[in-house]
């Protein structure tokens, strides 16, 4: 999906909607890889009950890797853990490099498709 997202020809609204299913796809993989590190030490965040085993409060770690990629942090859910925090880390700059990435590829290509029209 991302080379069709990025790759050249026009931009159309396929291309878009698969830009931002692209964008929960990366919000989702935190979310799975969260769930490895809170699998691995229950401690790993702030009010956020044990797994056990099972993805139970799976609804908070999606809740907590989509505030943390849109960097709205409510603190609400914090990380604890090392490998917790520097996946926060990683979450949040992605979050902000990858729109700033995709507008200026859709500009590019727009400009290119308009300079290769005329």
């Amino acid at each position: 999906m991302a080379r069709a997202v990025f790759g050249p020809g026009r931009i159309t609204y396929h291309r878009v909607v698969g830009a931002d299913l692209l964008y929960l796809i990366i919000g989702l993989t935190f979310v799975a890889l969260y769930g490895f590190v809170a699998l691995g030490t229950p401690e790993a965040f702030t009010n956020l009950p044990a797994l056990h085993g099972d993805f139970a409060v799976a609804g908070n770690l999606i809740y907590f890797s989509f505030v943390t990629l849109t960097t709205t942090g409510y603190g609400d859910i914090a990380p604890l853990h090392p490998y917790a925090r520097s996946l926060a880390n990683v979450e949040a700059i992605t979050g902000q490099i990858y729109p700033a990435t995709l507008l200026a590829r859709l500009v590019t290509l727009e400009l290119a498709h308009e300079r290769d029209s005329s």
